[in-house]
């Protein structure tokens, strides 16, 4: 796909399949998809579908997503979660269970989750669960599920200790990434989302984050087309990614850059305090400045990534948690192997790659973060 930026409102639908043979899927972009019953036509079956959102969108956006799927499923039903980032536990996920056995739903019944990265997430973990495993389908609303979280198949939820802990491998039967209702986003939710979009061009495409570079004002502006680019370009590099490493034991744990910092900000803070990608972001930041220190790369990318970082309006500096506690919470990272902590770092003039670092040297990156920010 050529990186010339299309002004107009005009935006074509276009898809992404992500390999992994039985379990393949397409990854449809568009606008105007989440009305259209073409959308779903081919999930027809003769079962019942469930919707689940949360009270923010599904006032917003779950009758129309029903009136596509009346023709395509005999019943189409909808549950409502809480909204946020808190809710992602134990609780969240039985409601959506013992919704499926009070409907008495069998293996033909299809989960769709209708909201942002929590939504699905918890959907998802609720599908693999389900009788060992029923089909789901990502409907993402916000831009950093349709970017990151919808793809891919990583599903869970948050322990105390840890975010992400909990959770399975499965993934879903279809994602229709509709960038029409990102309209409906909060400012603060669009700029979350654009952490992941960075992240992408960051760690594994140059000339995108080149590109990200040149339209973050259109991005901010909600521009059609340009969000759709942004959708459809990161969701190209995770499929790629995922079809050659679905299980995250190689090059997909490049994806999660940023997000051993970010995990631990965002569970030193208590969930839901910062979004995940203002943690994301910020925890970039941070990465970057470690891959410095560790003499992987030139102090210009770090200082090139965090000013594209600031461009967007995400946090570049950590919260007064402490380096201390922060490296501490880092410990329950999946990513920590043998007792020693791993972080996805830059490399060169492009390159990343997963790298242990001493734990006195990432103390000394997150205090001097912060000193800077006073």
């Amino acid at each position: 796909m050529s990186l010339v930026h299309h002004t107009g409102s005009s935006v074509a639908t276009e898809r992404t399949r992500v390999e992994l043979g039985p379990r393949s899927y397409d990854v449809v972009v568009g606008a105007g998809l989440l009305g259209d019953s073409a959308s779903f036509a081919a999930l027809a079956r003769p079962g019942q579908a469930v919707i689940v959102s949360n009270e923010t969108v599904a006032p917003l956006l779950a009758d129309t997503l029903q009136r596509a799927l009346a023709g395509s499923f005999k019943k189409v039903s909808l549950l409502t979660l809480p909204d946020g980032e808190s809710h992602k536990h134990w609780g969240s996920v039985e409601a959506v269970l013992d919704a499926l056995i009070t409907a008495r739903a069998d293996r033909g019944a299809v989960l769709f989750a209708l909201g942002g990265g929590v939504v699905g997430d918890i959907t998802g973990f609720a599908a693999a669960c389900y009788m060992r495993g029923i089909d789901f389908v990502q409907v993402p609303t916000t831009l950093l599920a349709q970017v990151d979280s919808s793809v891919g198949g990583k599903t869970g939820i948050n322990h105390a200790r840890g975010k992400n802990m909990i959770g399975a491998f499965h993934q879903p039967r279809h994602v229709v990434a509709d960038v029409s209702v990102l309209r409906t986003l909060p400012r603060r939710e669009l700029v979350a989302g654009l952490a992941e979009v960075i992240k992408y061009g960051a760690v594994l495409d140059a000339r995108f984050l080149d590109w990200i570079e040149a339209h973050l004002a259109d991005l901010l502006a909600l521009d059609p087309a340009a969000l759709a680019y942004a959708v459809r370009r990161s969701c190209q590099i995770k499929a790629e990614v995922v079809a050659a490493d679905e299980f995250e034991a190689g090059p997909r744990a490049l994806l999660n850059f940023g997000h051993t910092f970010g995990h631990a900000i965002e569970l030193g803070l208590g969930f839901g305090v910062w979004l995940h990608g203002e943690a994301v972001g910020c925890g970039m930041v941070l990465a970057a400045e470690l891959s410095v220190q560790l003499g992987l790369i030139e102090p210009a990318r770090a200082a090139r990534l965090e000013r594209i970082v600031a461009q967007a309006g995400l946090p570049t500096r950590p919260p007064p948690i402490g380096a201390r506690r922060l490296v501490d919470l880092m410990r329950v990272d999946k990513k920590t192997l043998e007792g020693r902590q791993r972080f996805v770092v830059l490399e060169g003039e492009h390159g990343s790659r997963v790298s242990a670092a001493p734990e006195a040297l990432v103390e000394a990156v997150i205090d001097a973060a912060a000193l800077a920010a006073k």
